[in-house]
């Protein structure tokens, strides 16, 4: 449709034929509602497949310094306080200390941005713990994966594919971090135990 006023088309239907695709279909959304379970728009398991060497994580910490780095990390969260709608995303150094934190309506987005913060600054490689607000799918551990950060903490639950996911891939996955508890899902050697009384 094109209008006259104008000379500059509105809508403009395009059809390509099935060959020139490729794979880019495979990834597609058609249906009228779909979980969250992380593998929106994907076929089969094997499309989520992810290379890469495992990672060697030998950090050791004490219960207190997860909830203690949640403590900086609420404290820091001024669009929730402002909203109570947004979640969070925080890296810290292997000595606890906060290096970036972002918010975001959505918790993916929250971690593409606190992860690309350090990027631009050159200094990703200082993140040994990525800490969320809400819960974790396996695209967030295949994140934390591929920017090479050995511990992903959570305050709610990890789905069975991200525990799947942390153990193949060397990370320490912990969730329901809240009122001094928490849950090791995977690589619980990274732990002291001795901290939990």
């Amino acid at each position: 449709m094109v209008k006259e006023e104008e000379h500059t088309p509105s809508i403009i239907n395009v059809t390509l034929p099935p060959e020139k695709l490729g794979n880019g279909y495979l990834n597609k959304r058609t249906l009228l509602s779909v979980s969250s379970c992380g593998i929106c728009g994907k076929k089969e398991l094997n499309d989520i497949a992810i290379d890469g060497q495992k990672l060697t994580n030998n950090l050791a910490f004490e219960a207190n310094h997860i909830h203690n780095m949640y403590t900086i990390m609420h404290k820091a969260q001024k669009t929730y306080k402002k909203s109570g709608g947004s979640h969070a995303a925080a890296l810290f150094c292997s000595e606890n200390n906060l290096l970036s934190l972002k918010e975001d309506i959505g918790r993916h987005n929250a971690v593409d941005k606190v992860i690309g913060h350090l990027l631009e600054q050159n200094t990703l490689y200082k993140a040994k713990y990525m800490l969320v607000s809400g819960r974790v799918s396996y695209e967030i551990v295949t994140k934390a994966f591929i920017a090479k950060i050995p511990i992903i903490v959570a305050v709610s639950a990890c789905s069975s594919l991200a525990v799947d996911f942390a153990k193949e891939f060397g990370i320490c996955l912990i969730g329901f971090t809240r009122q001094q508890k928490m849950t090791v899902y995977a690589n619980t050697n990274v732990i002291n135990s001795a901290t939990y009384g």
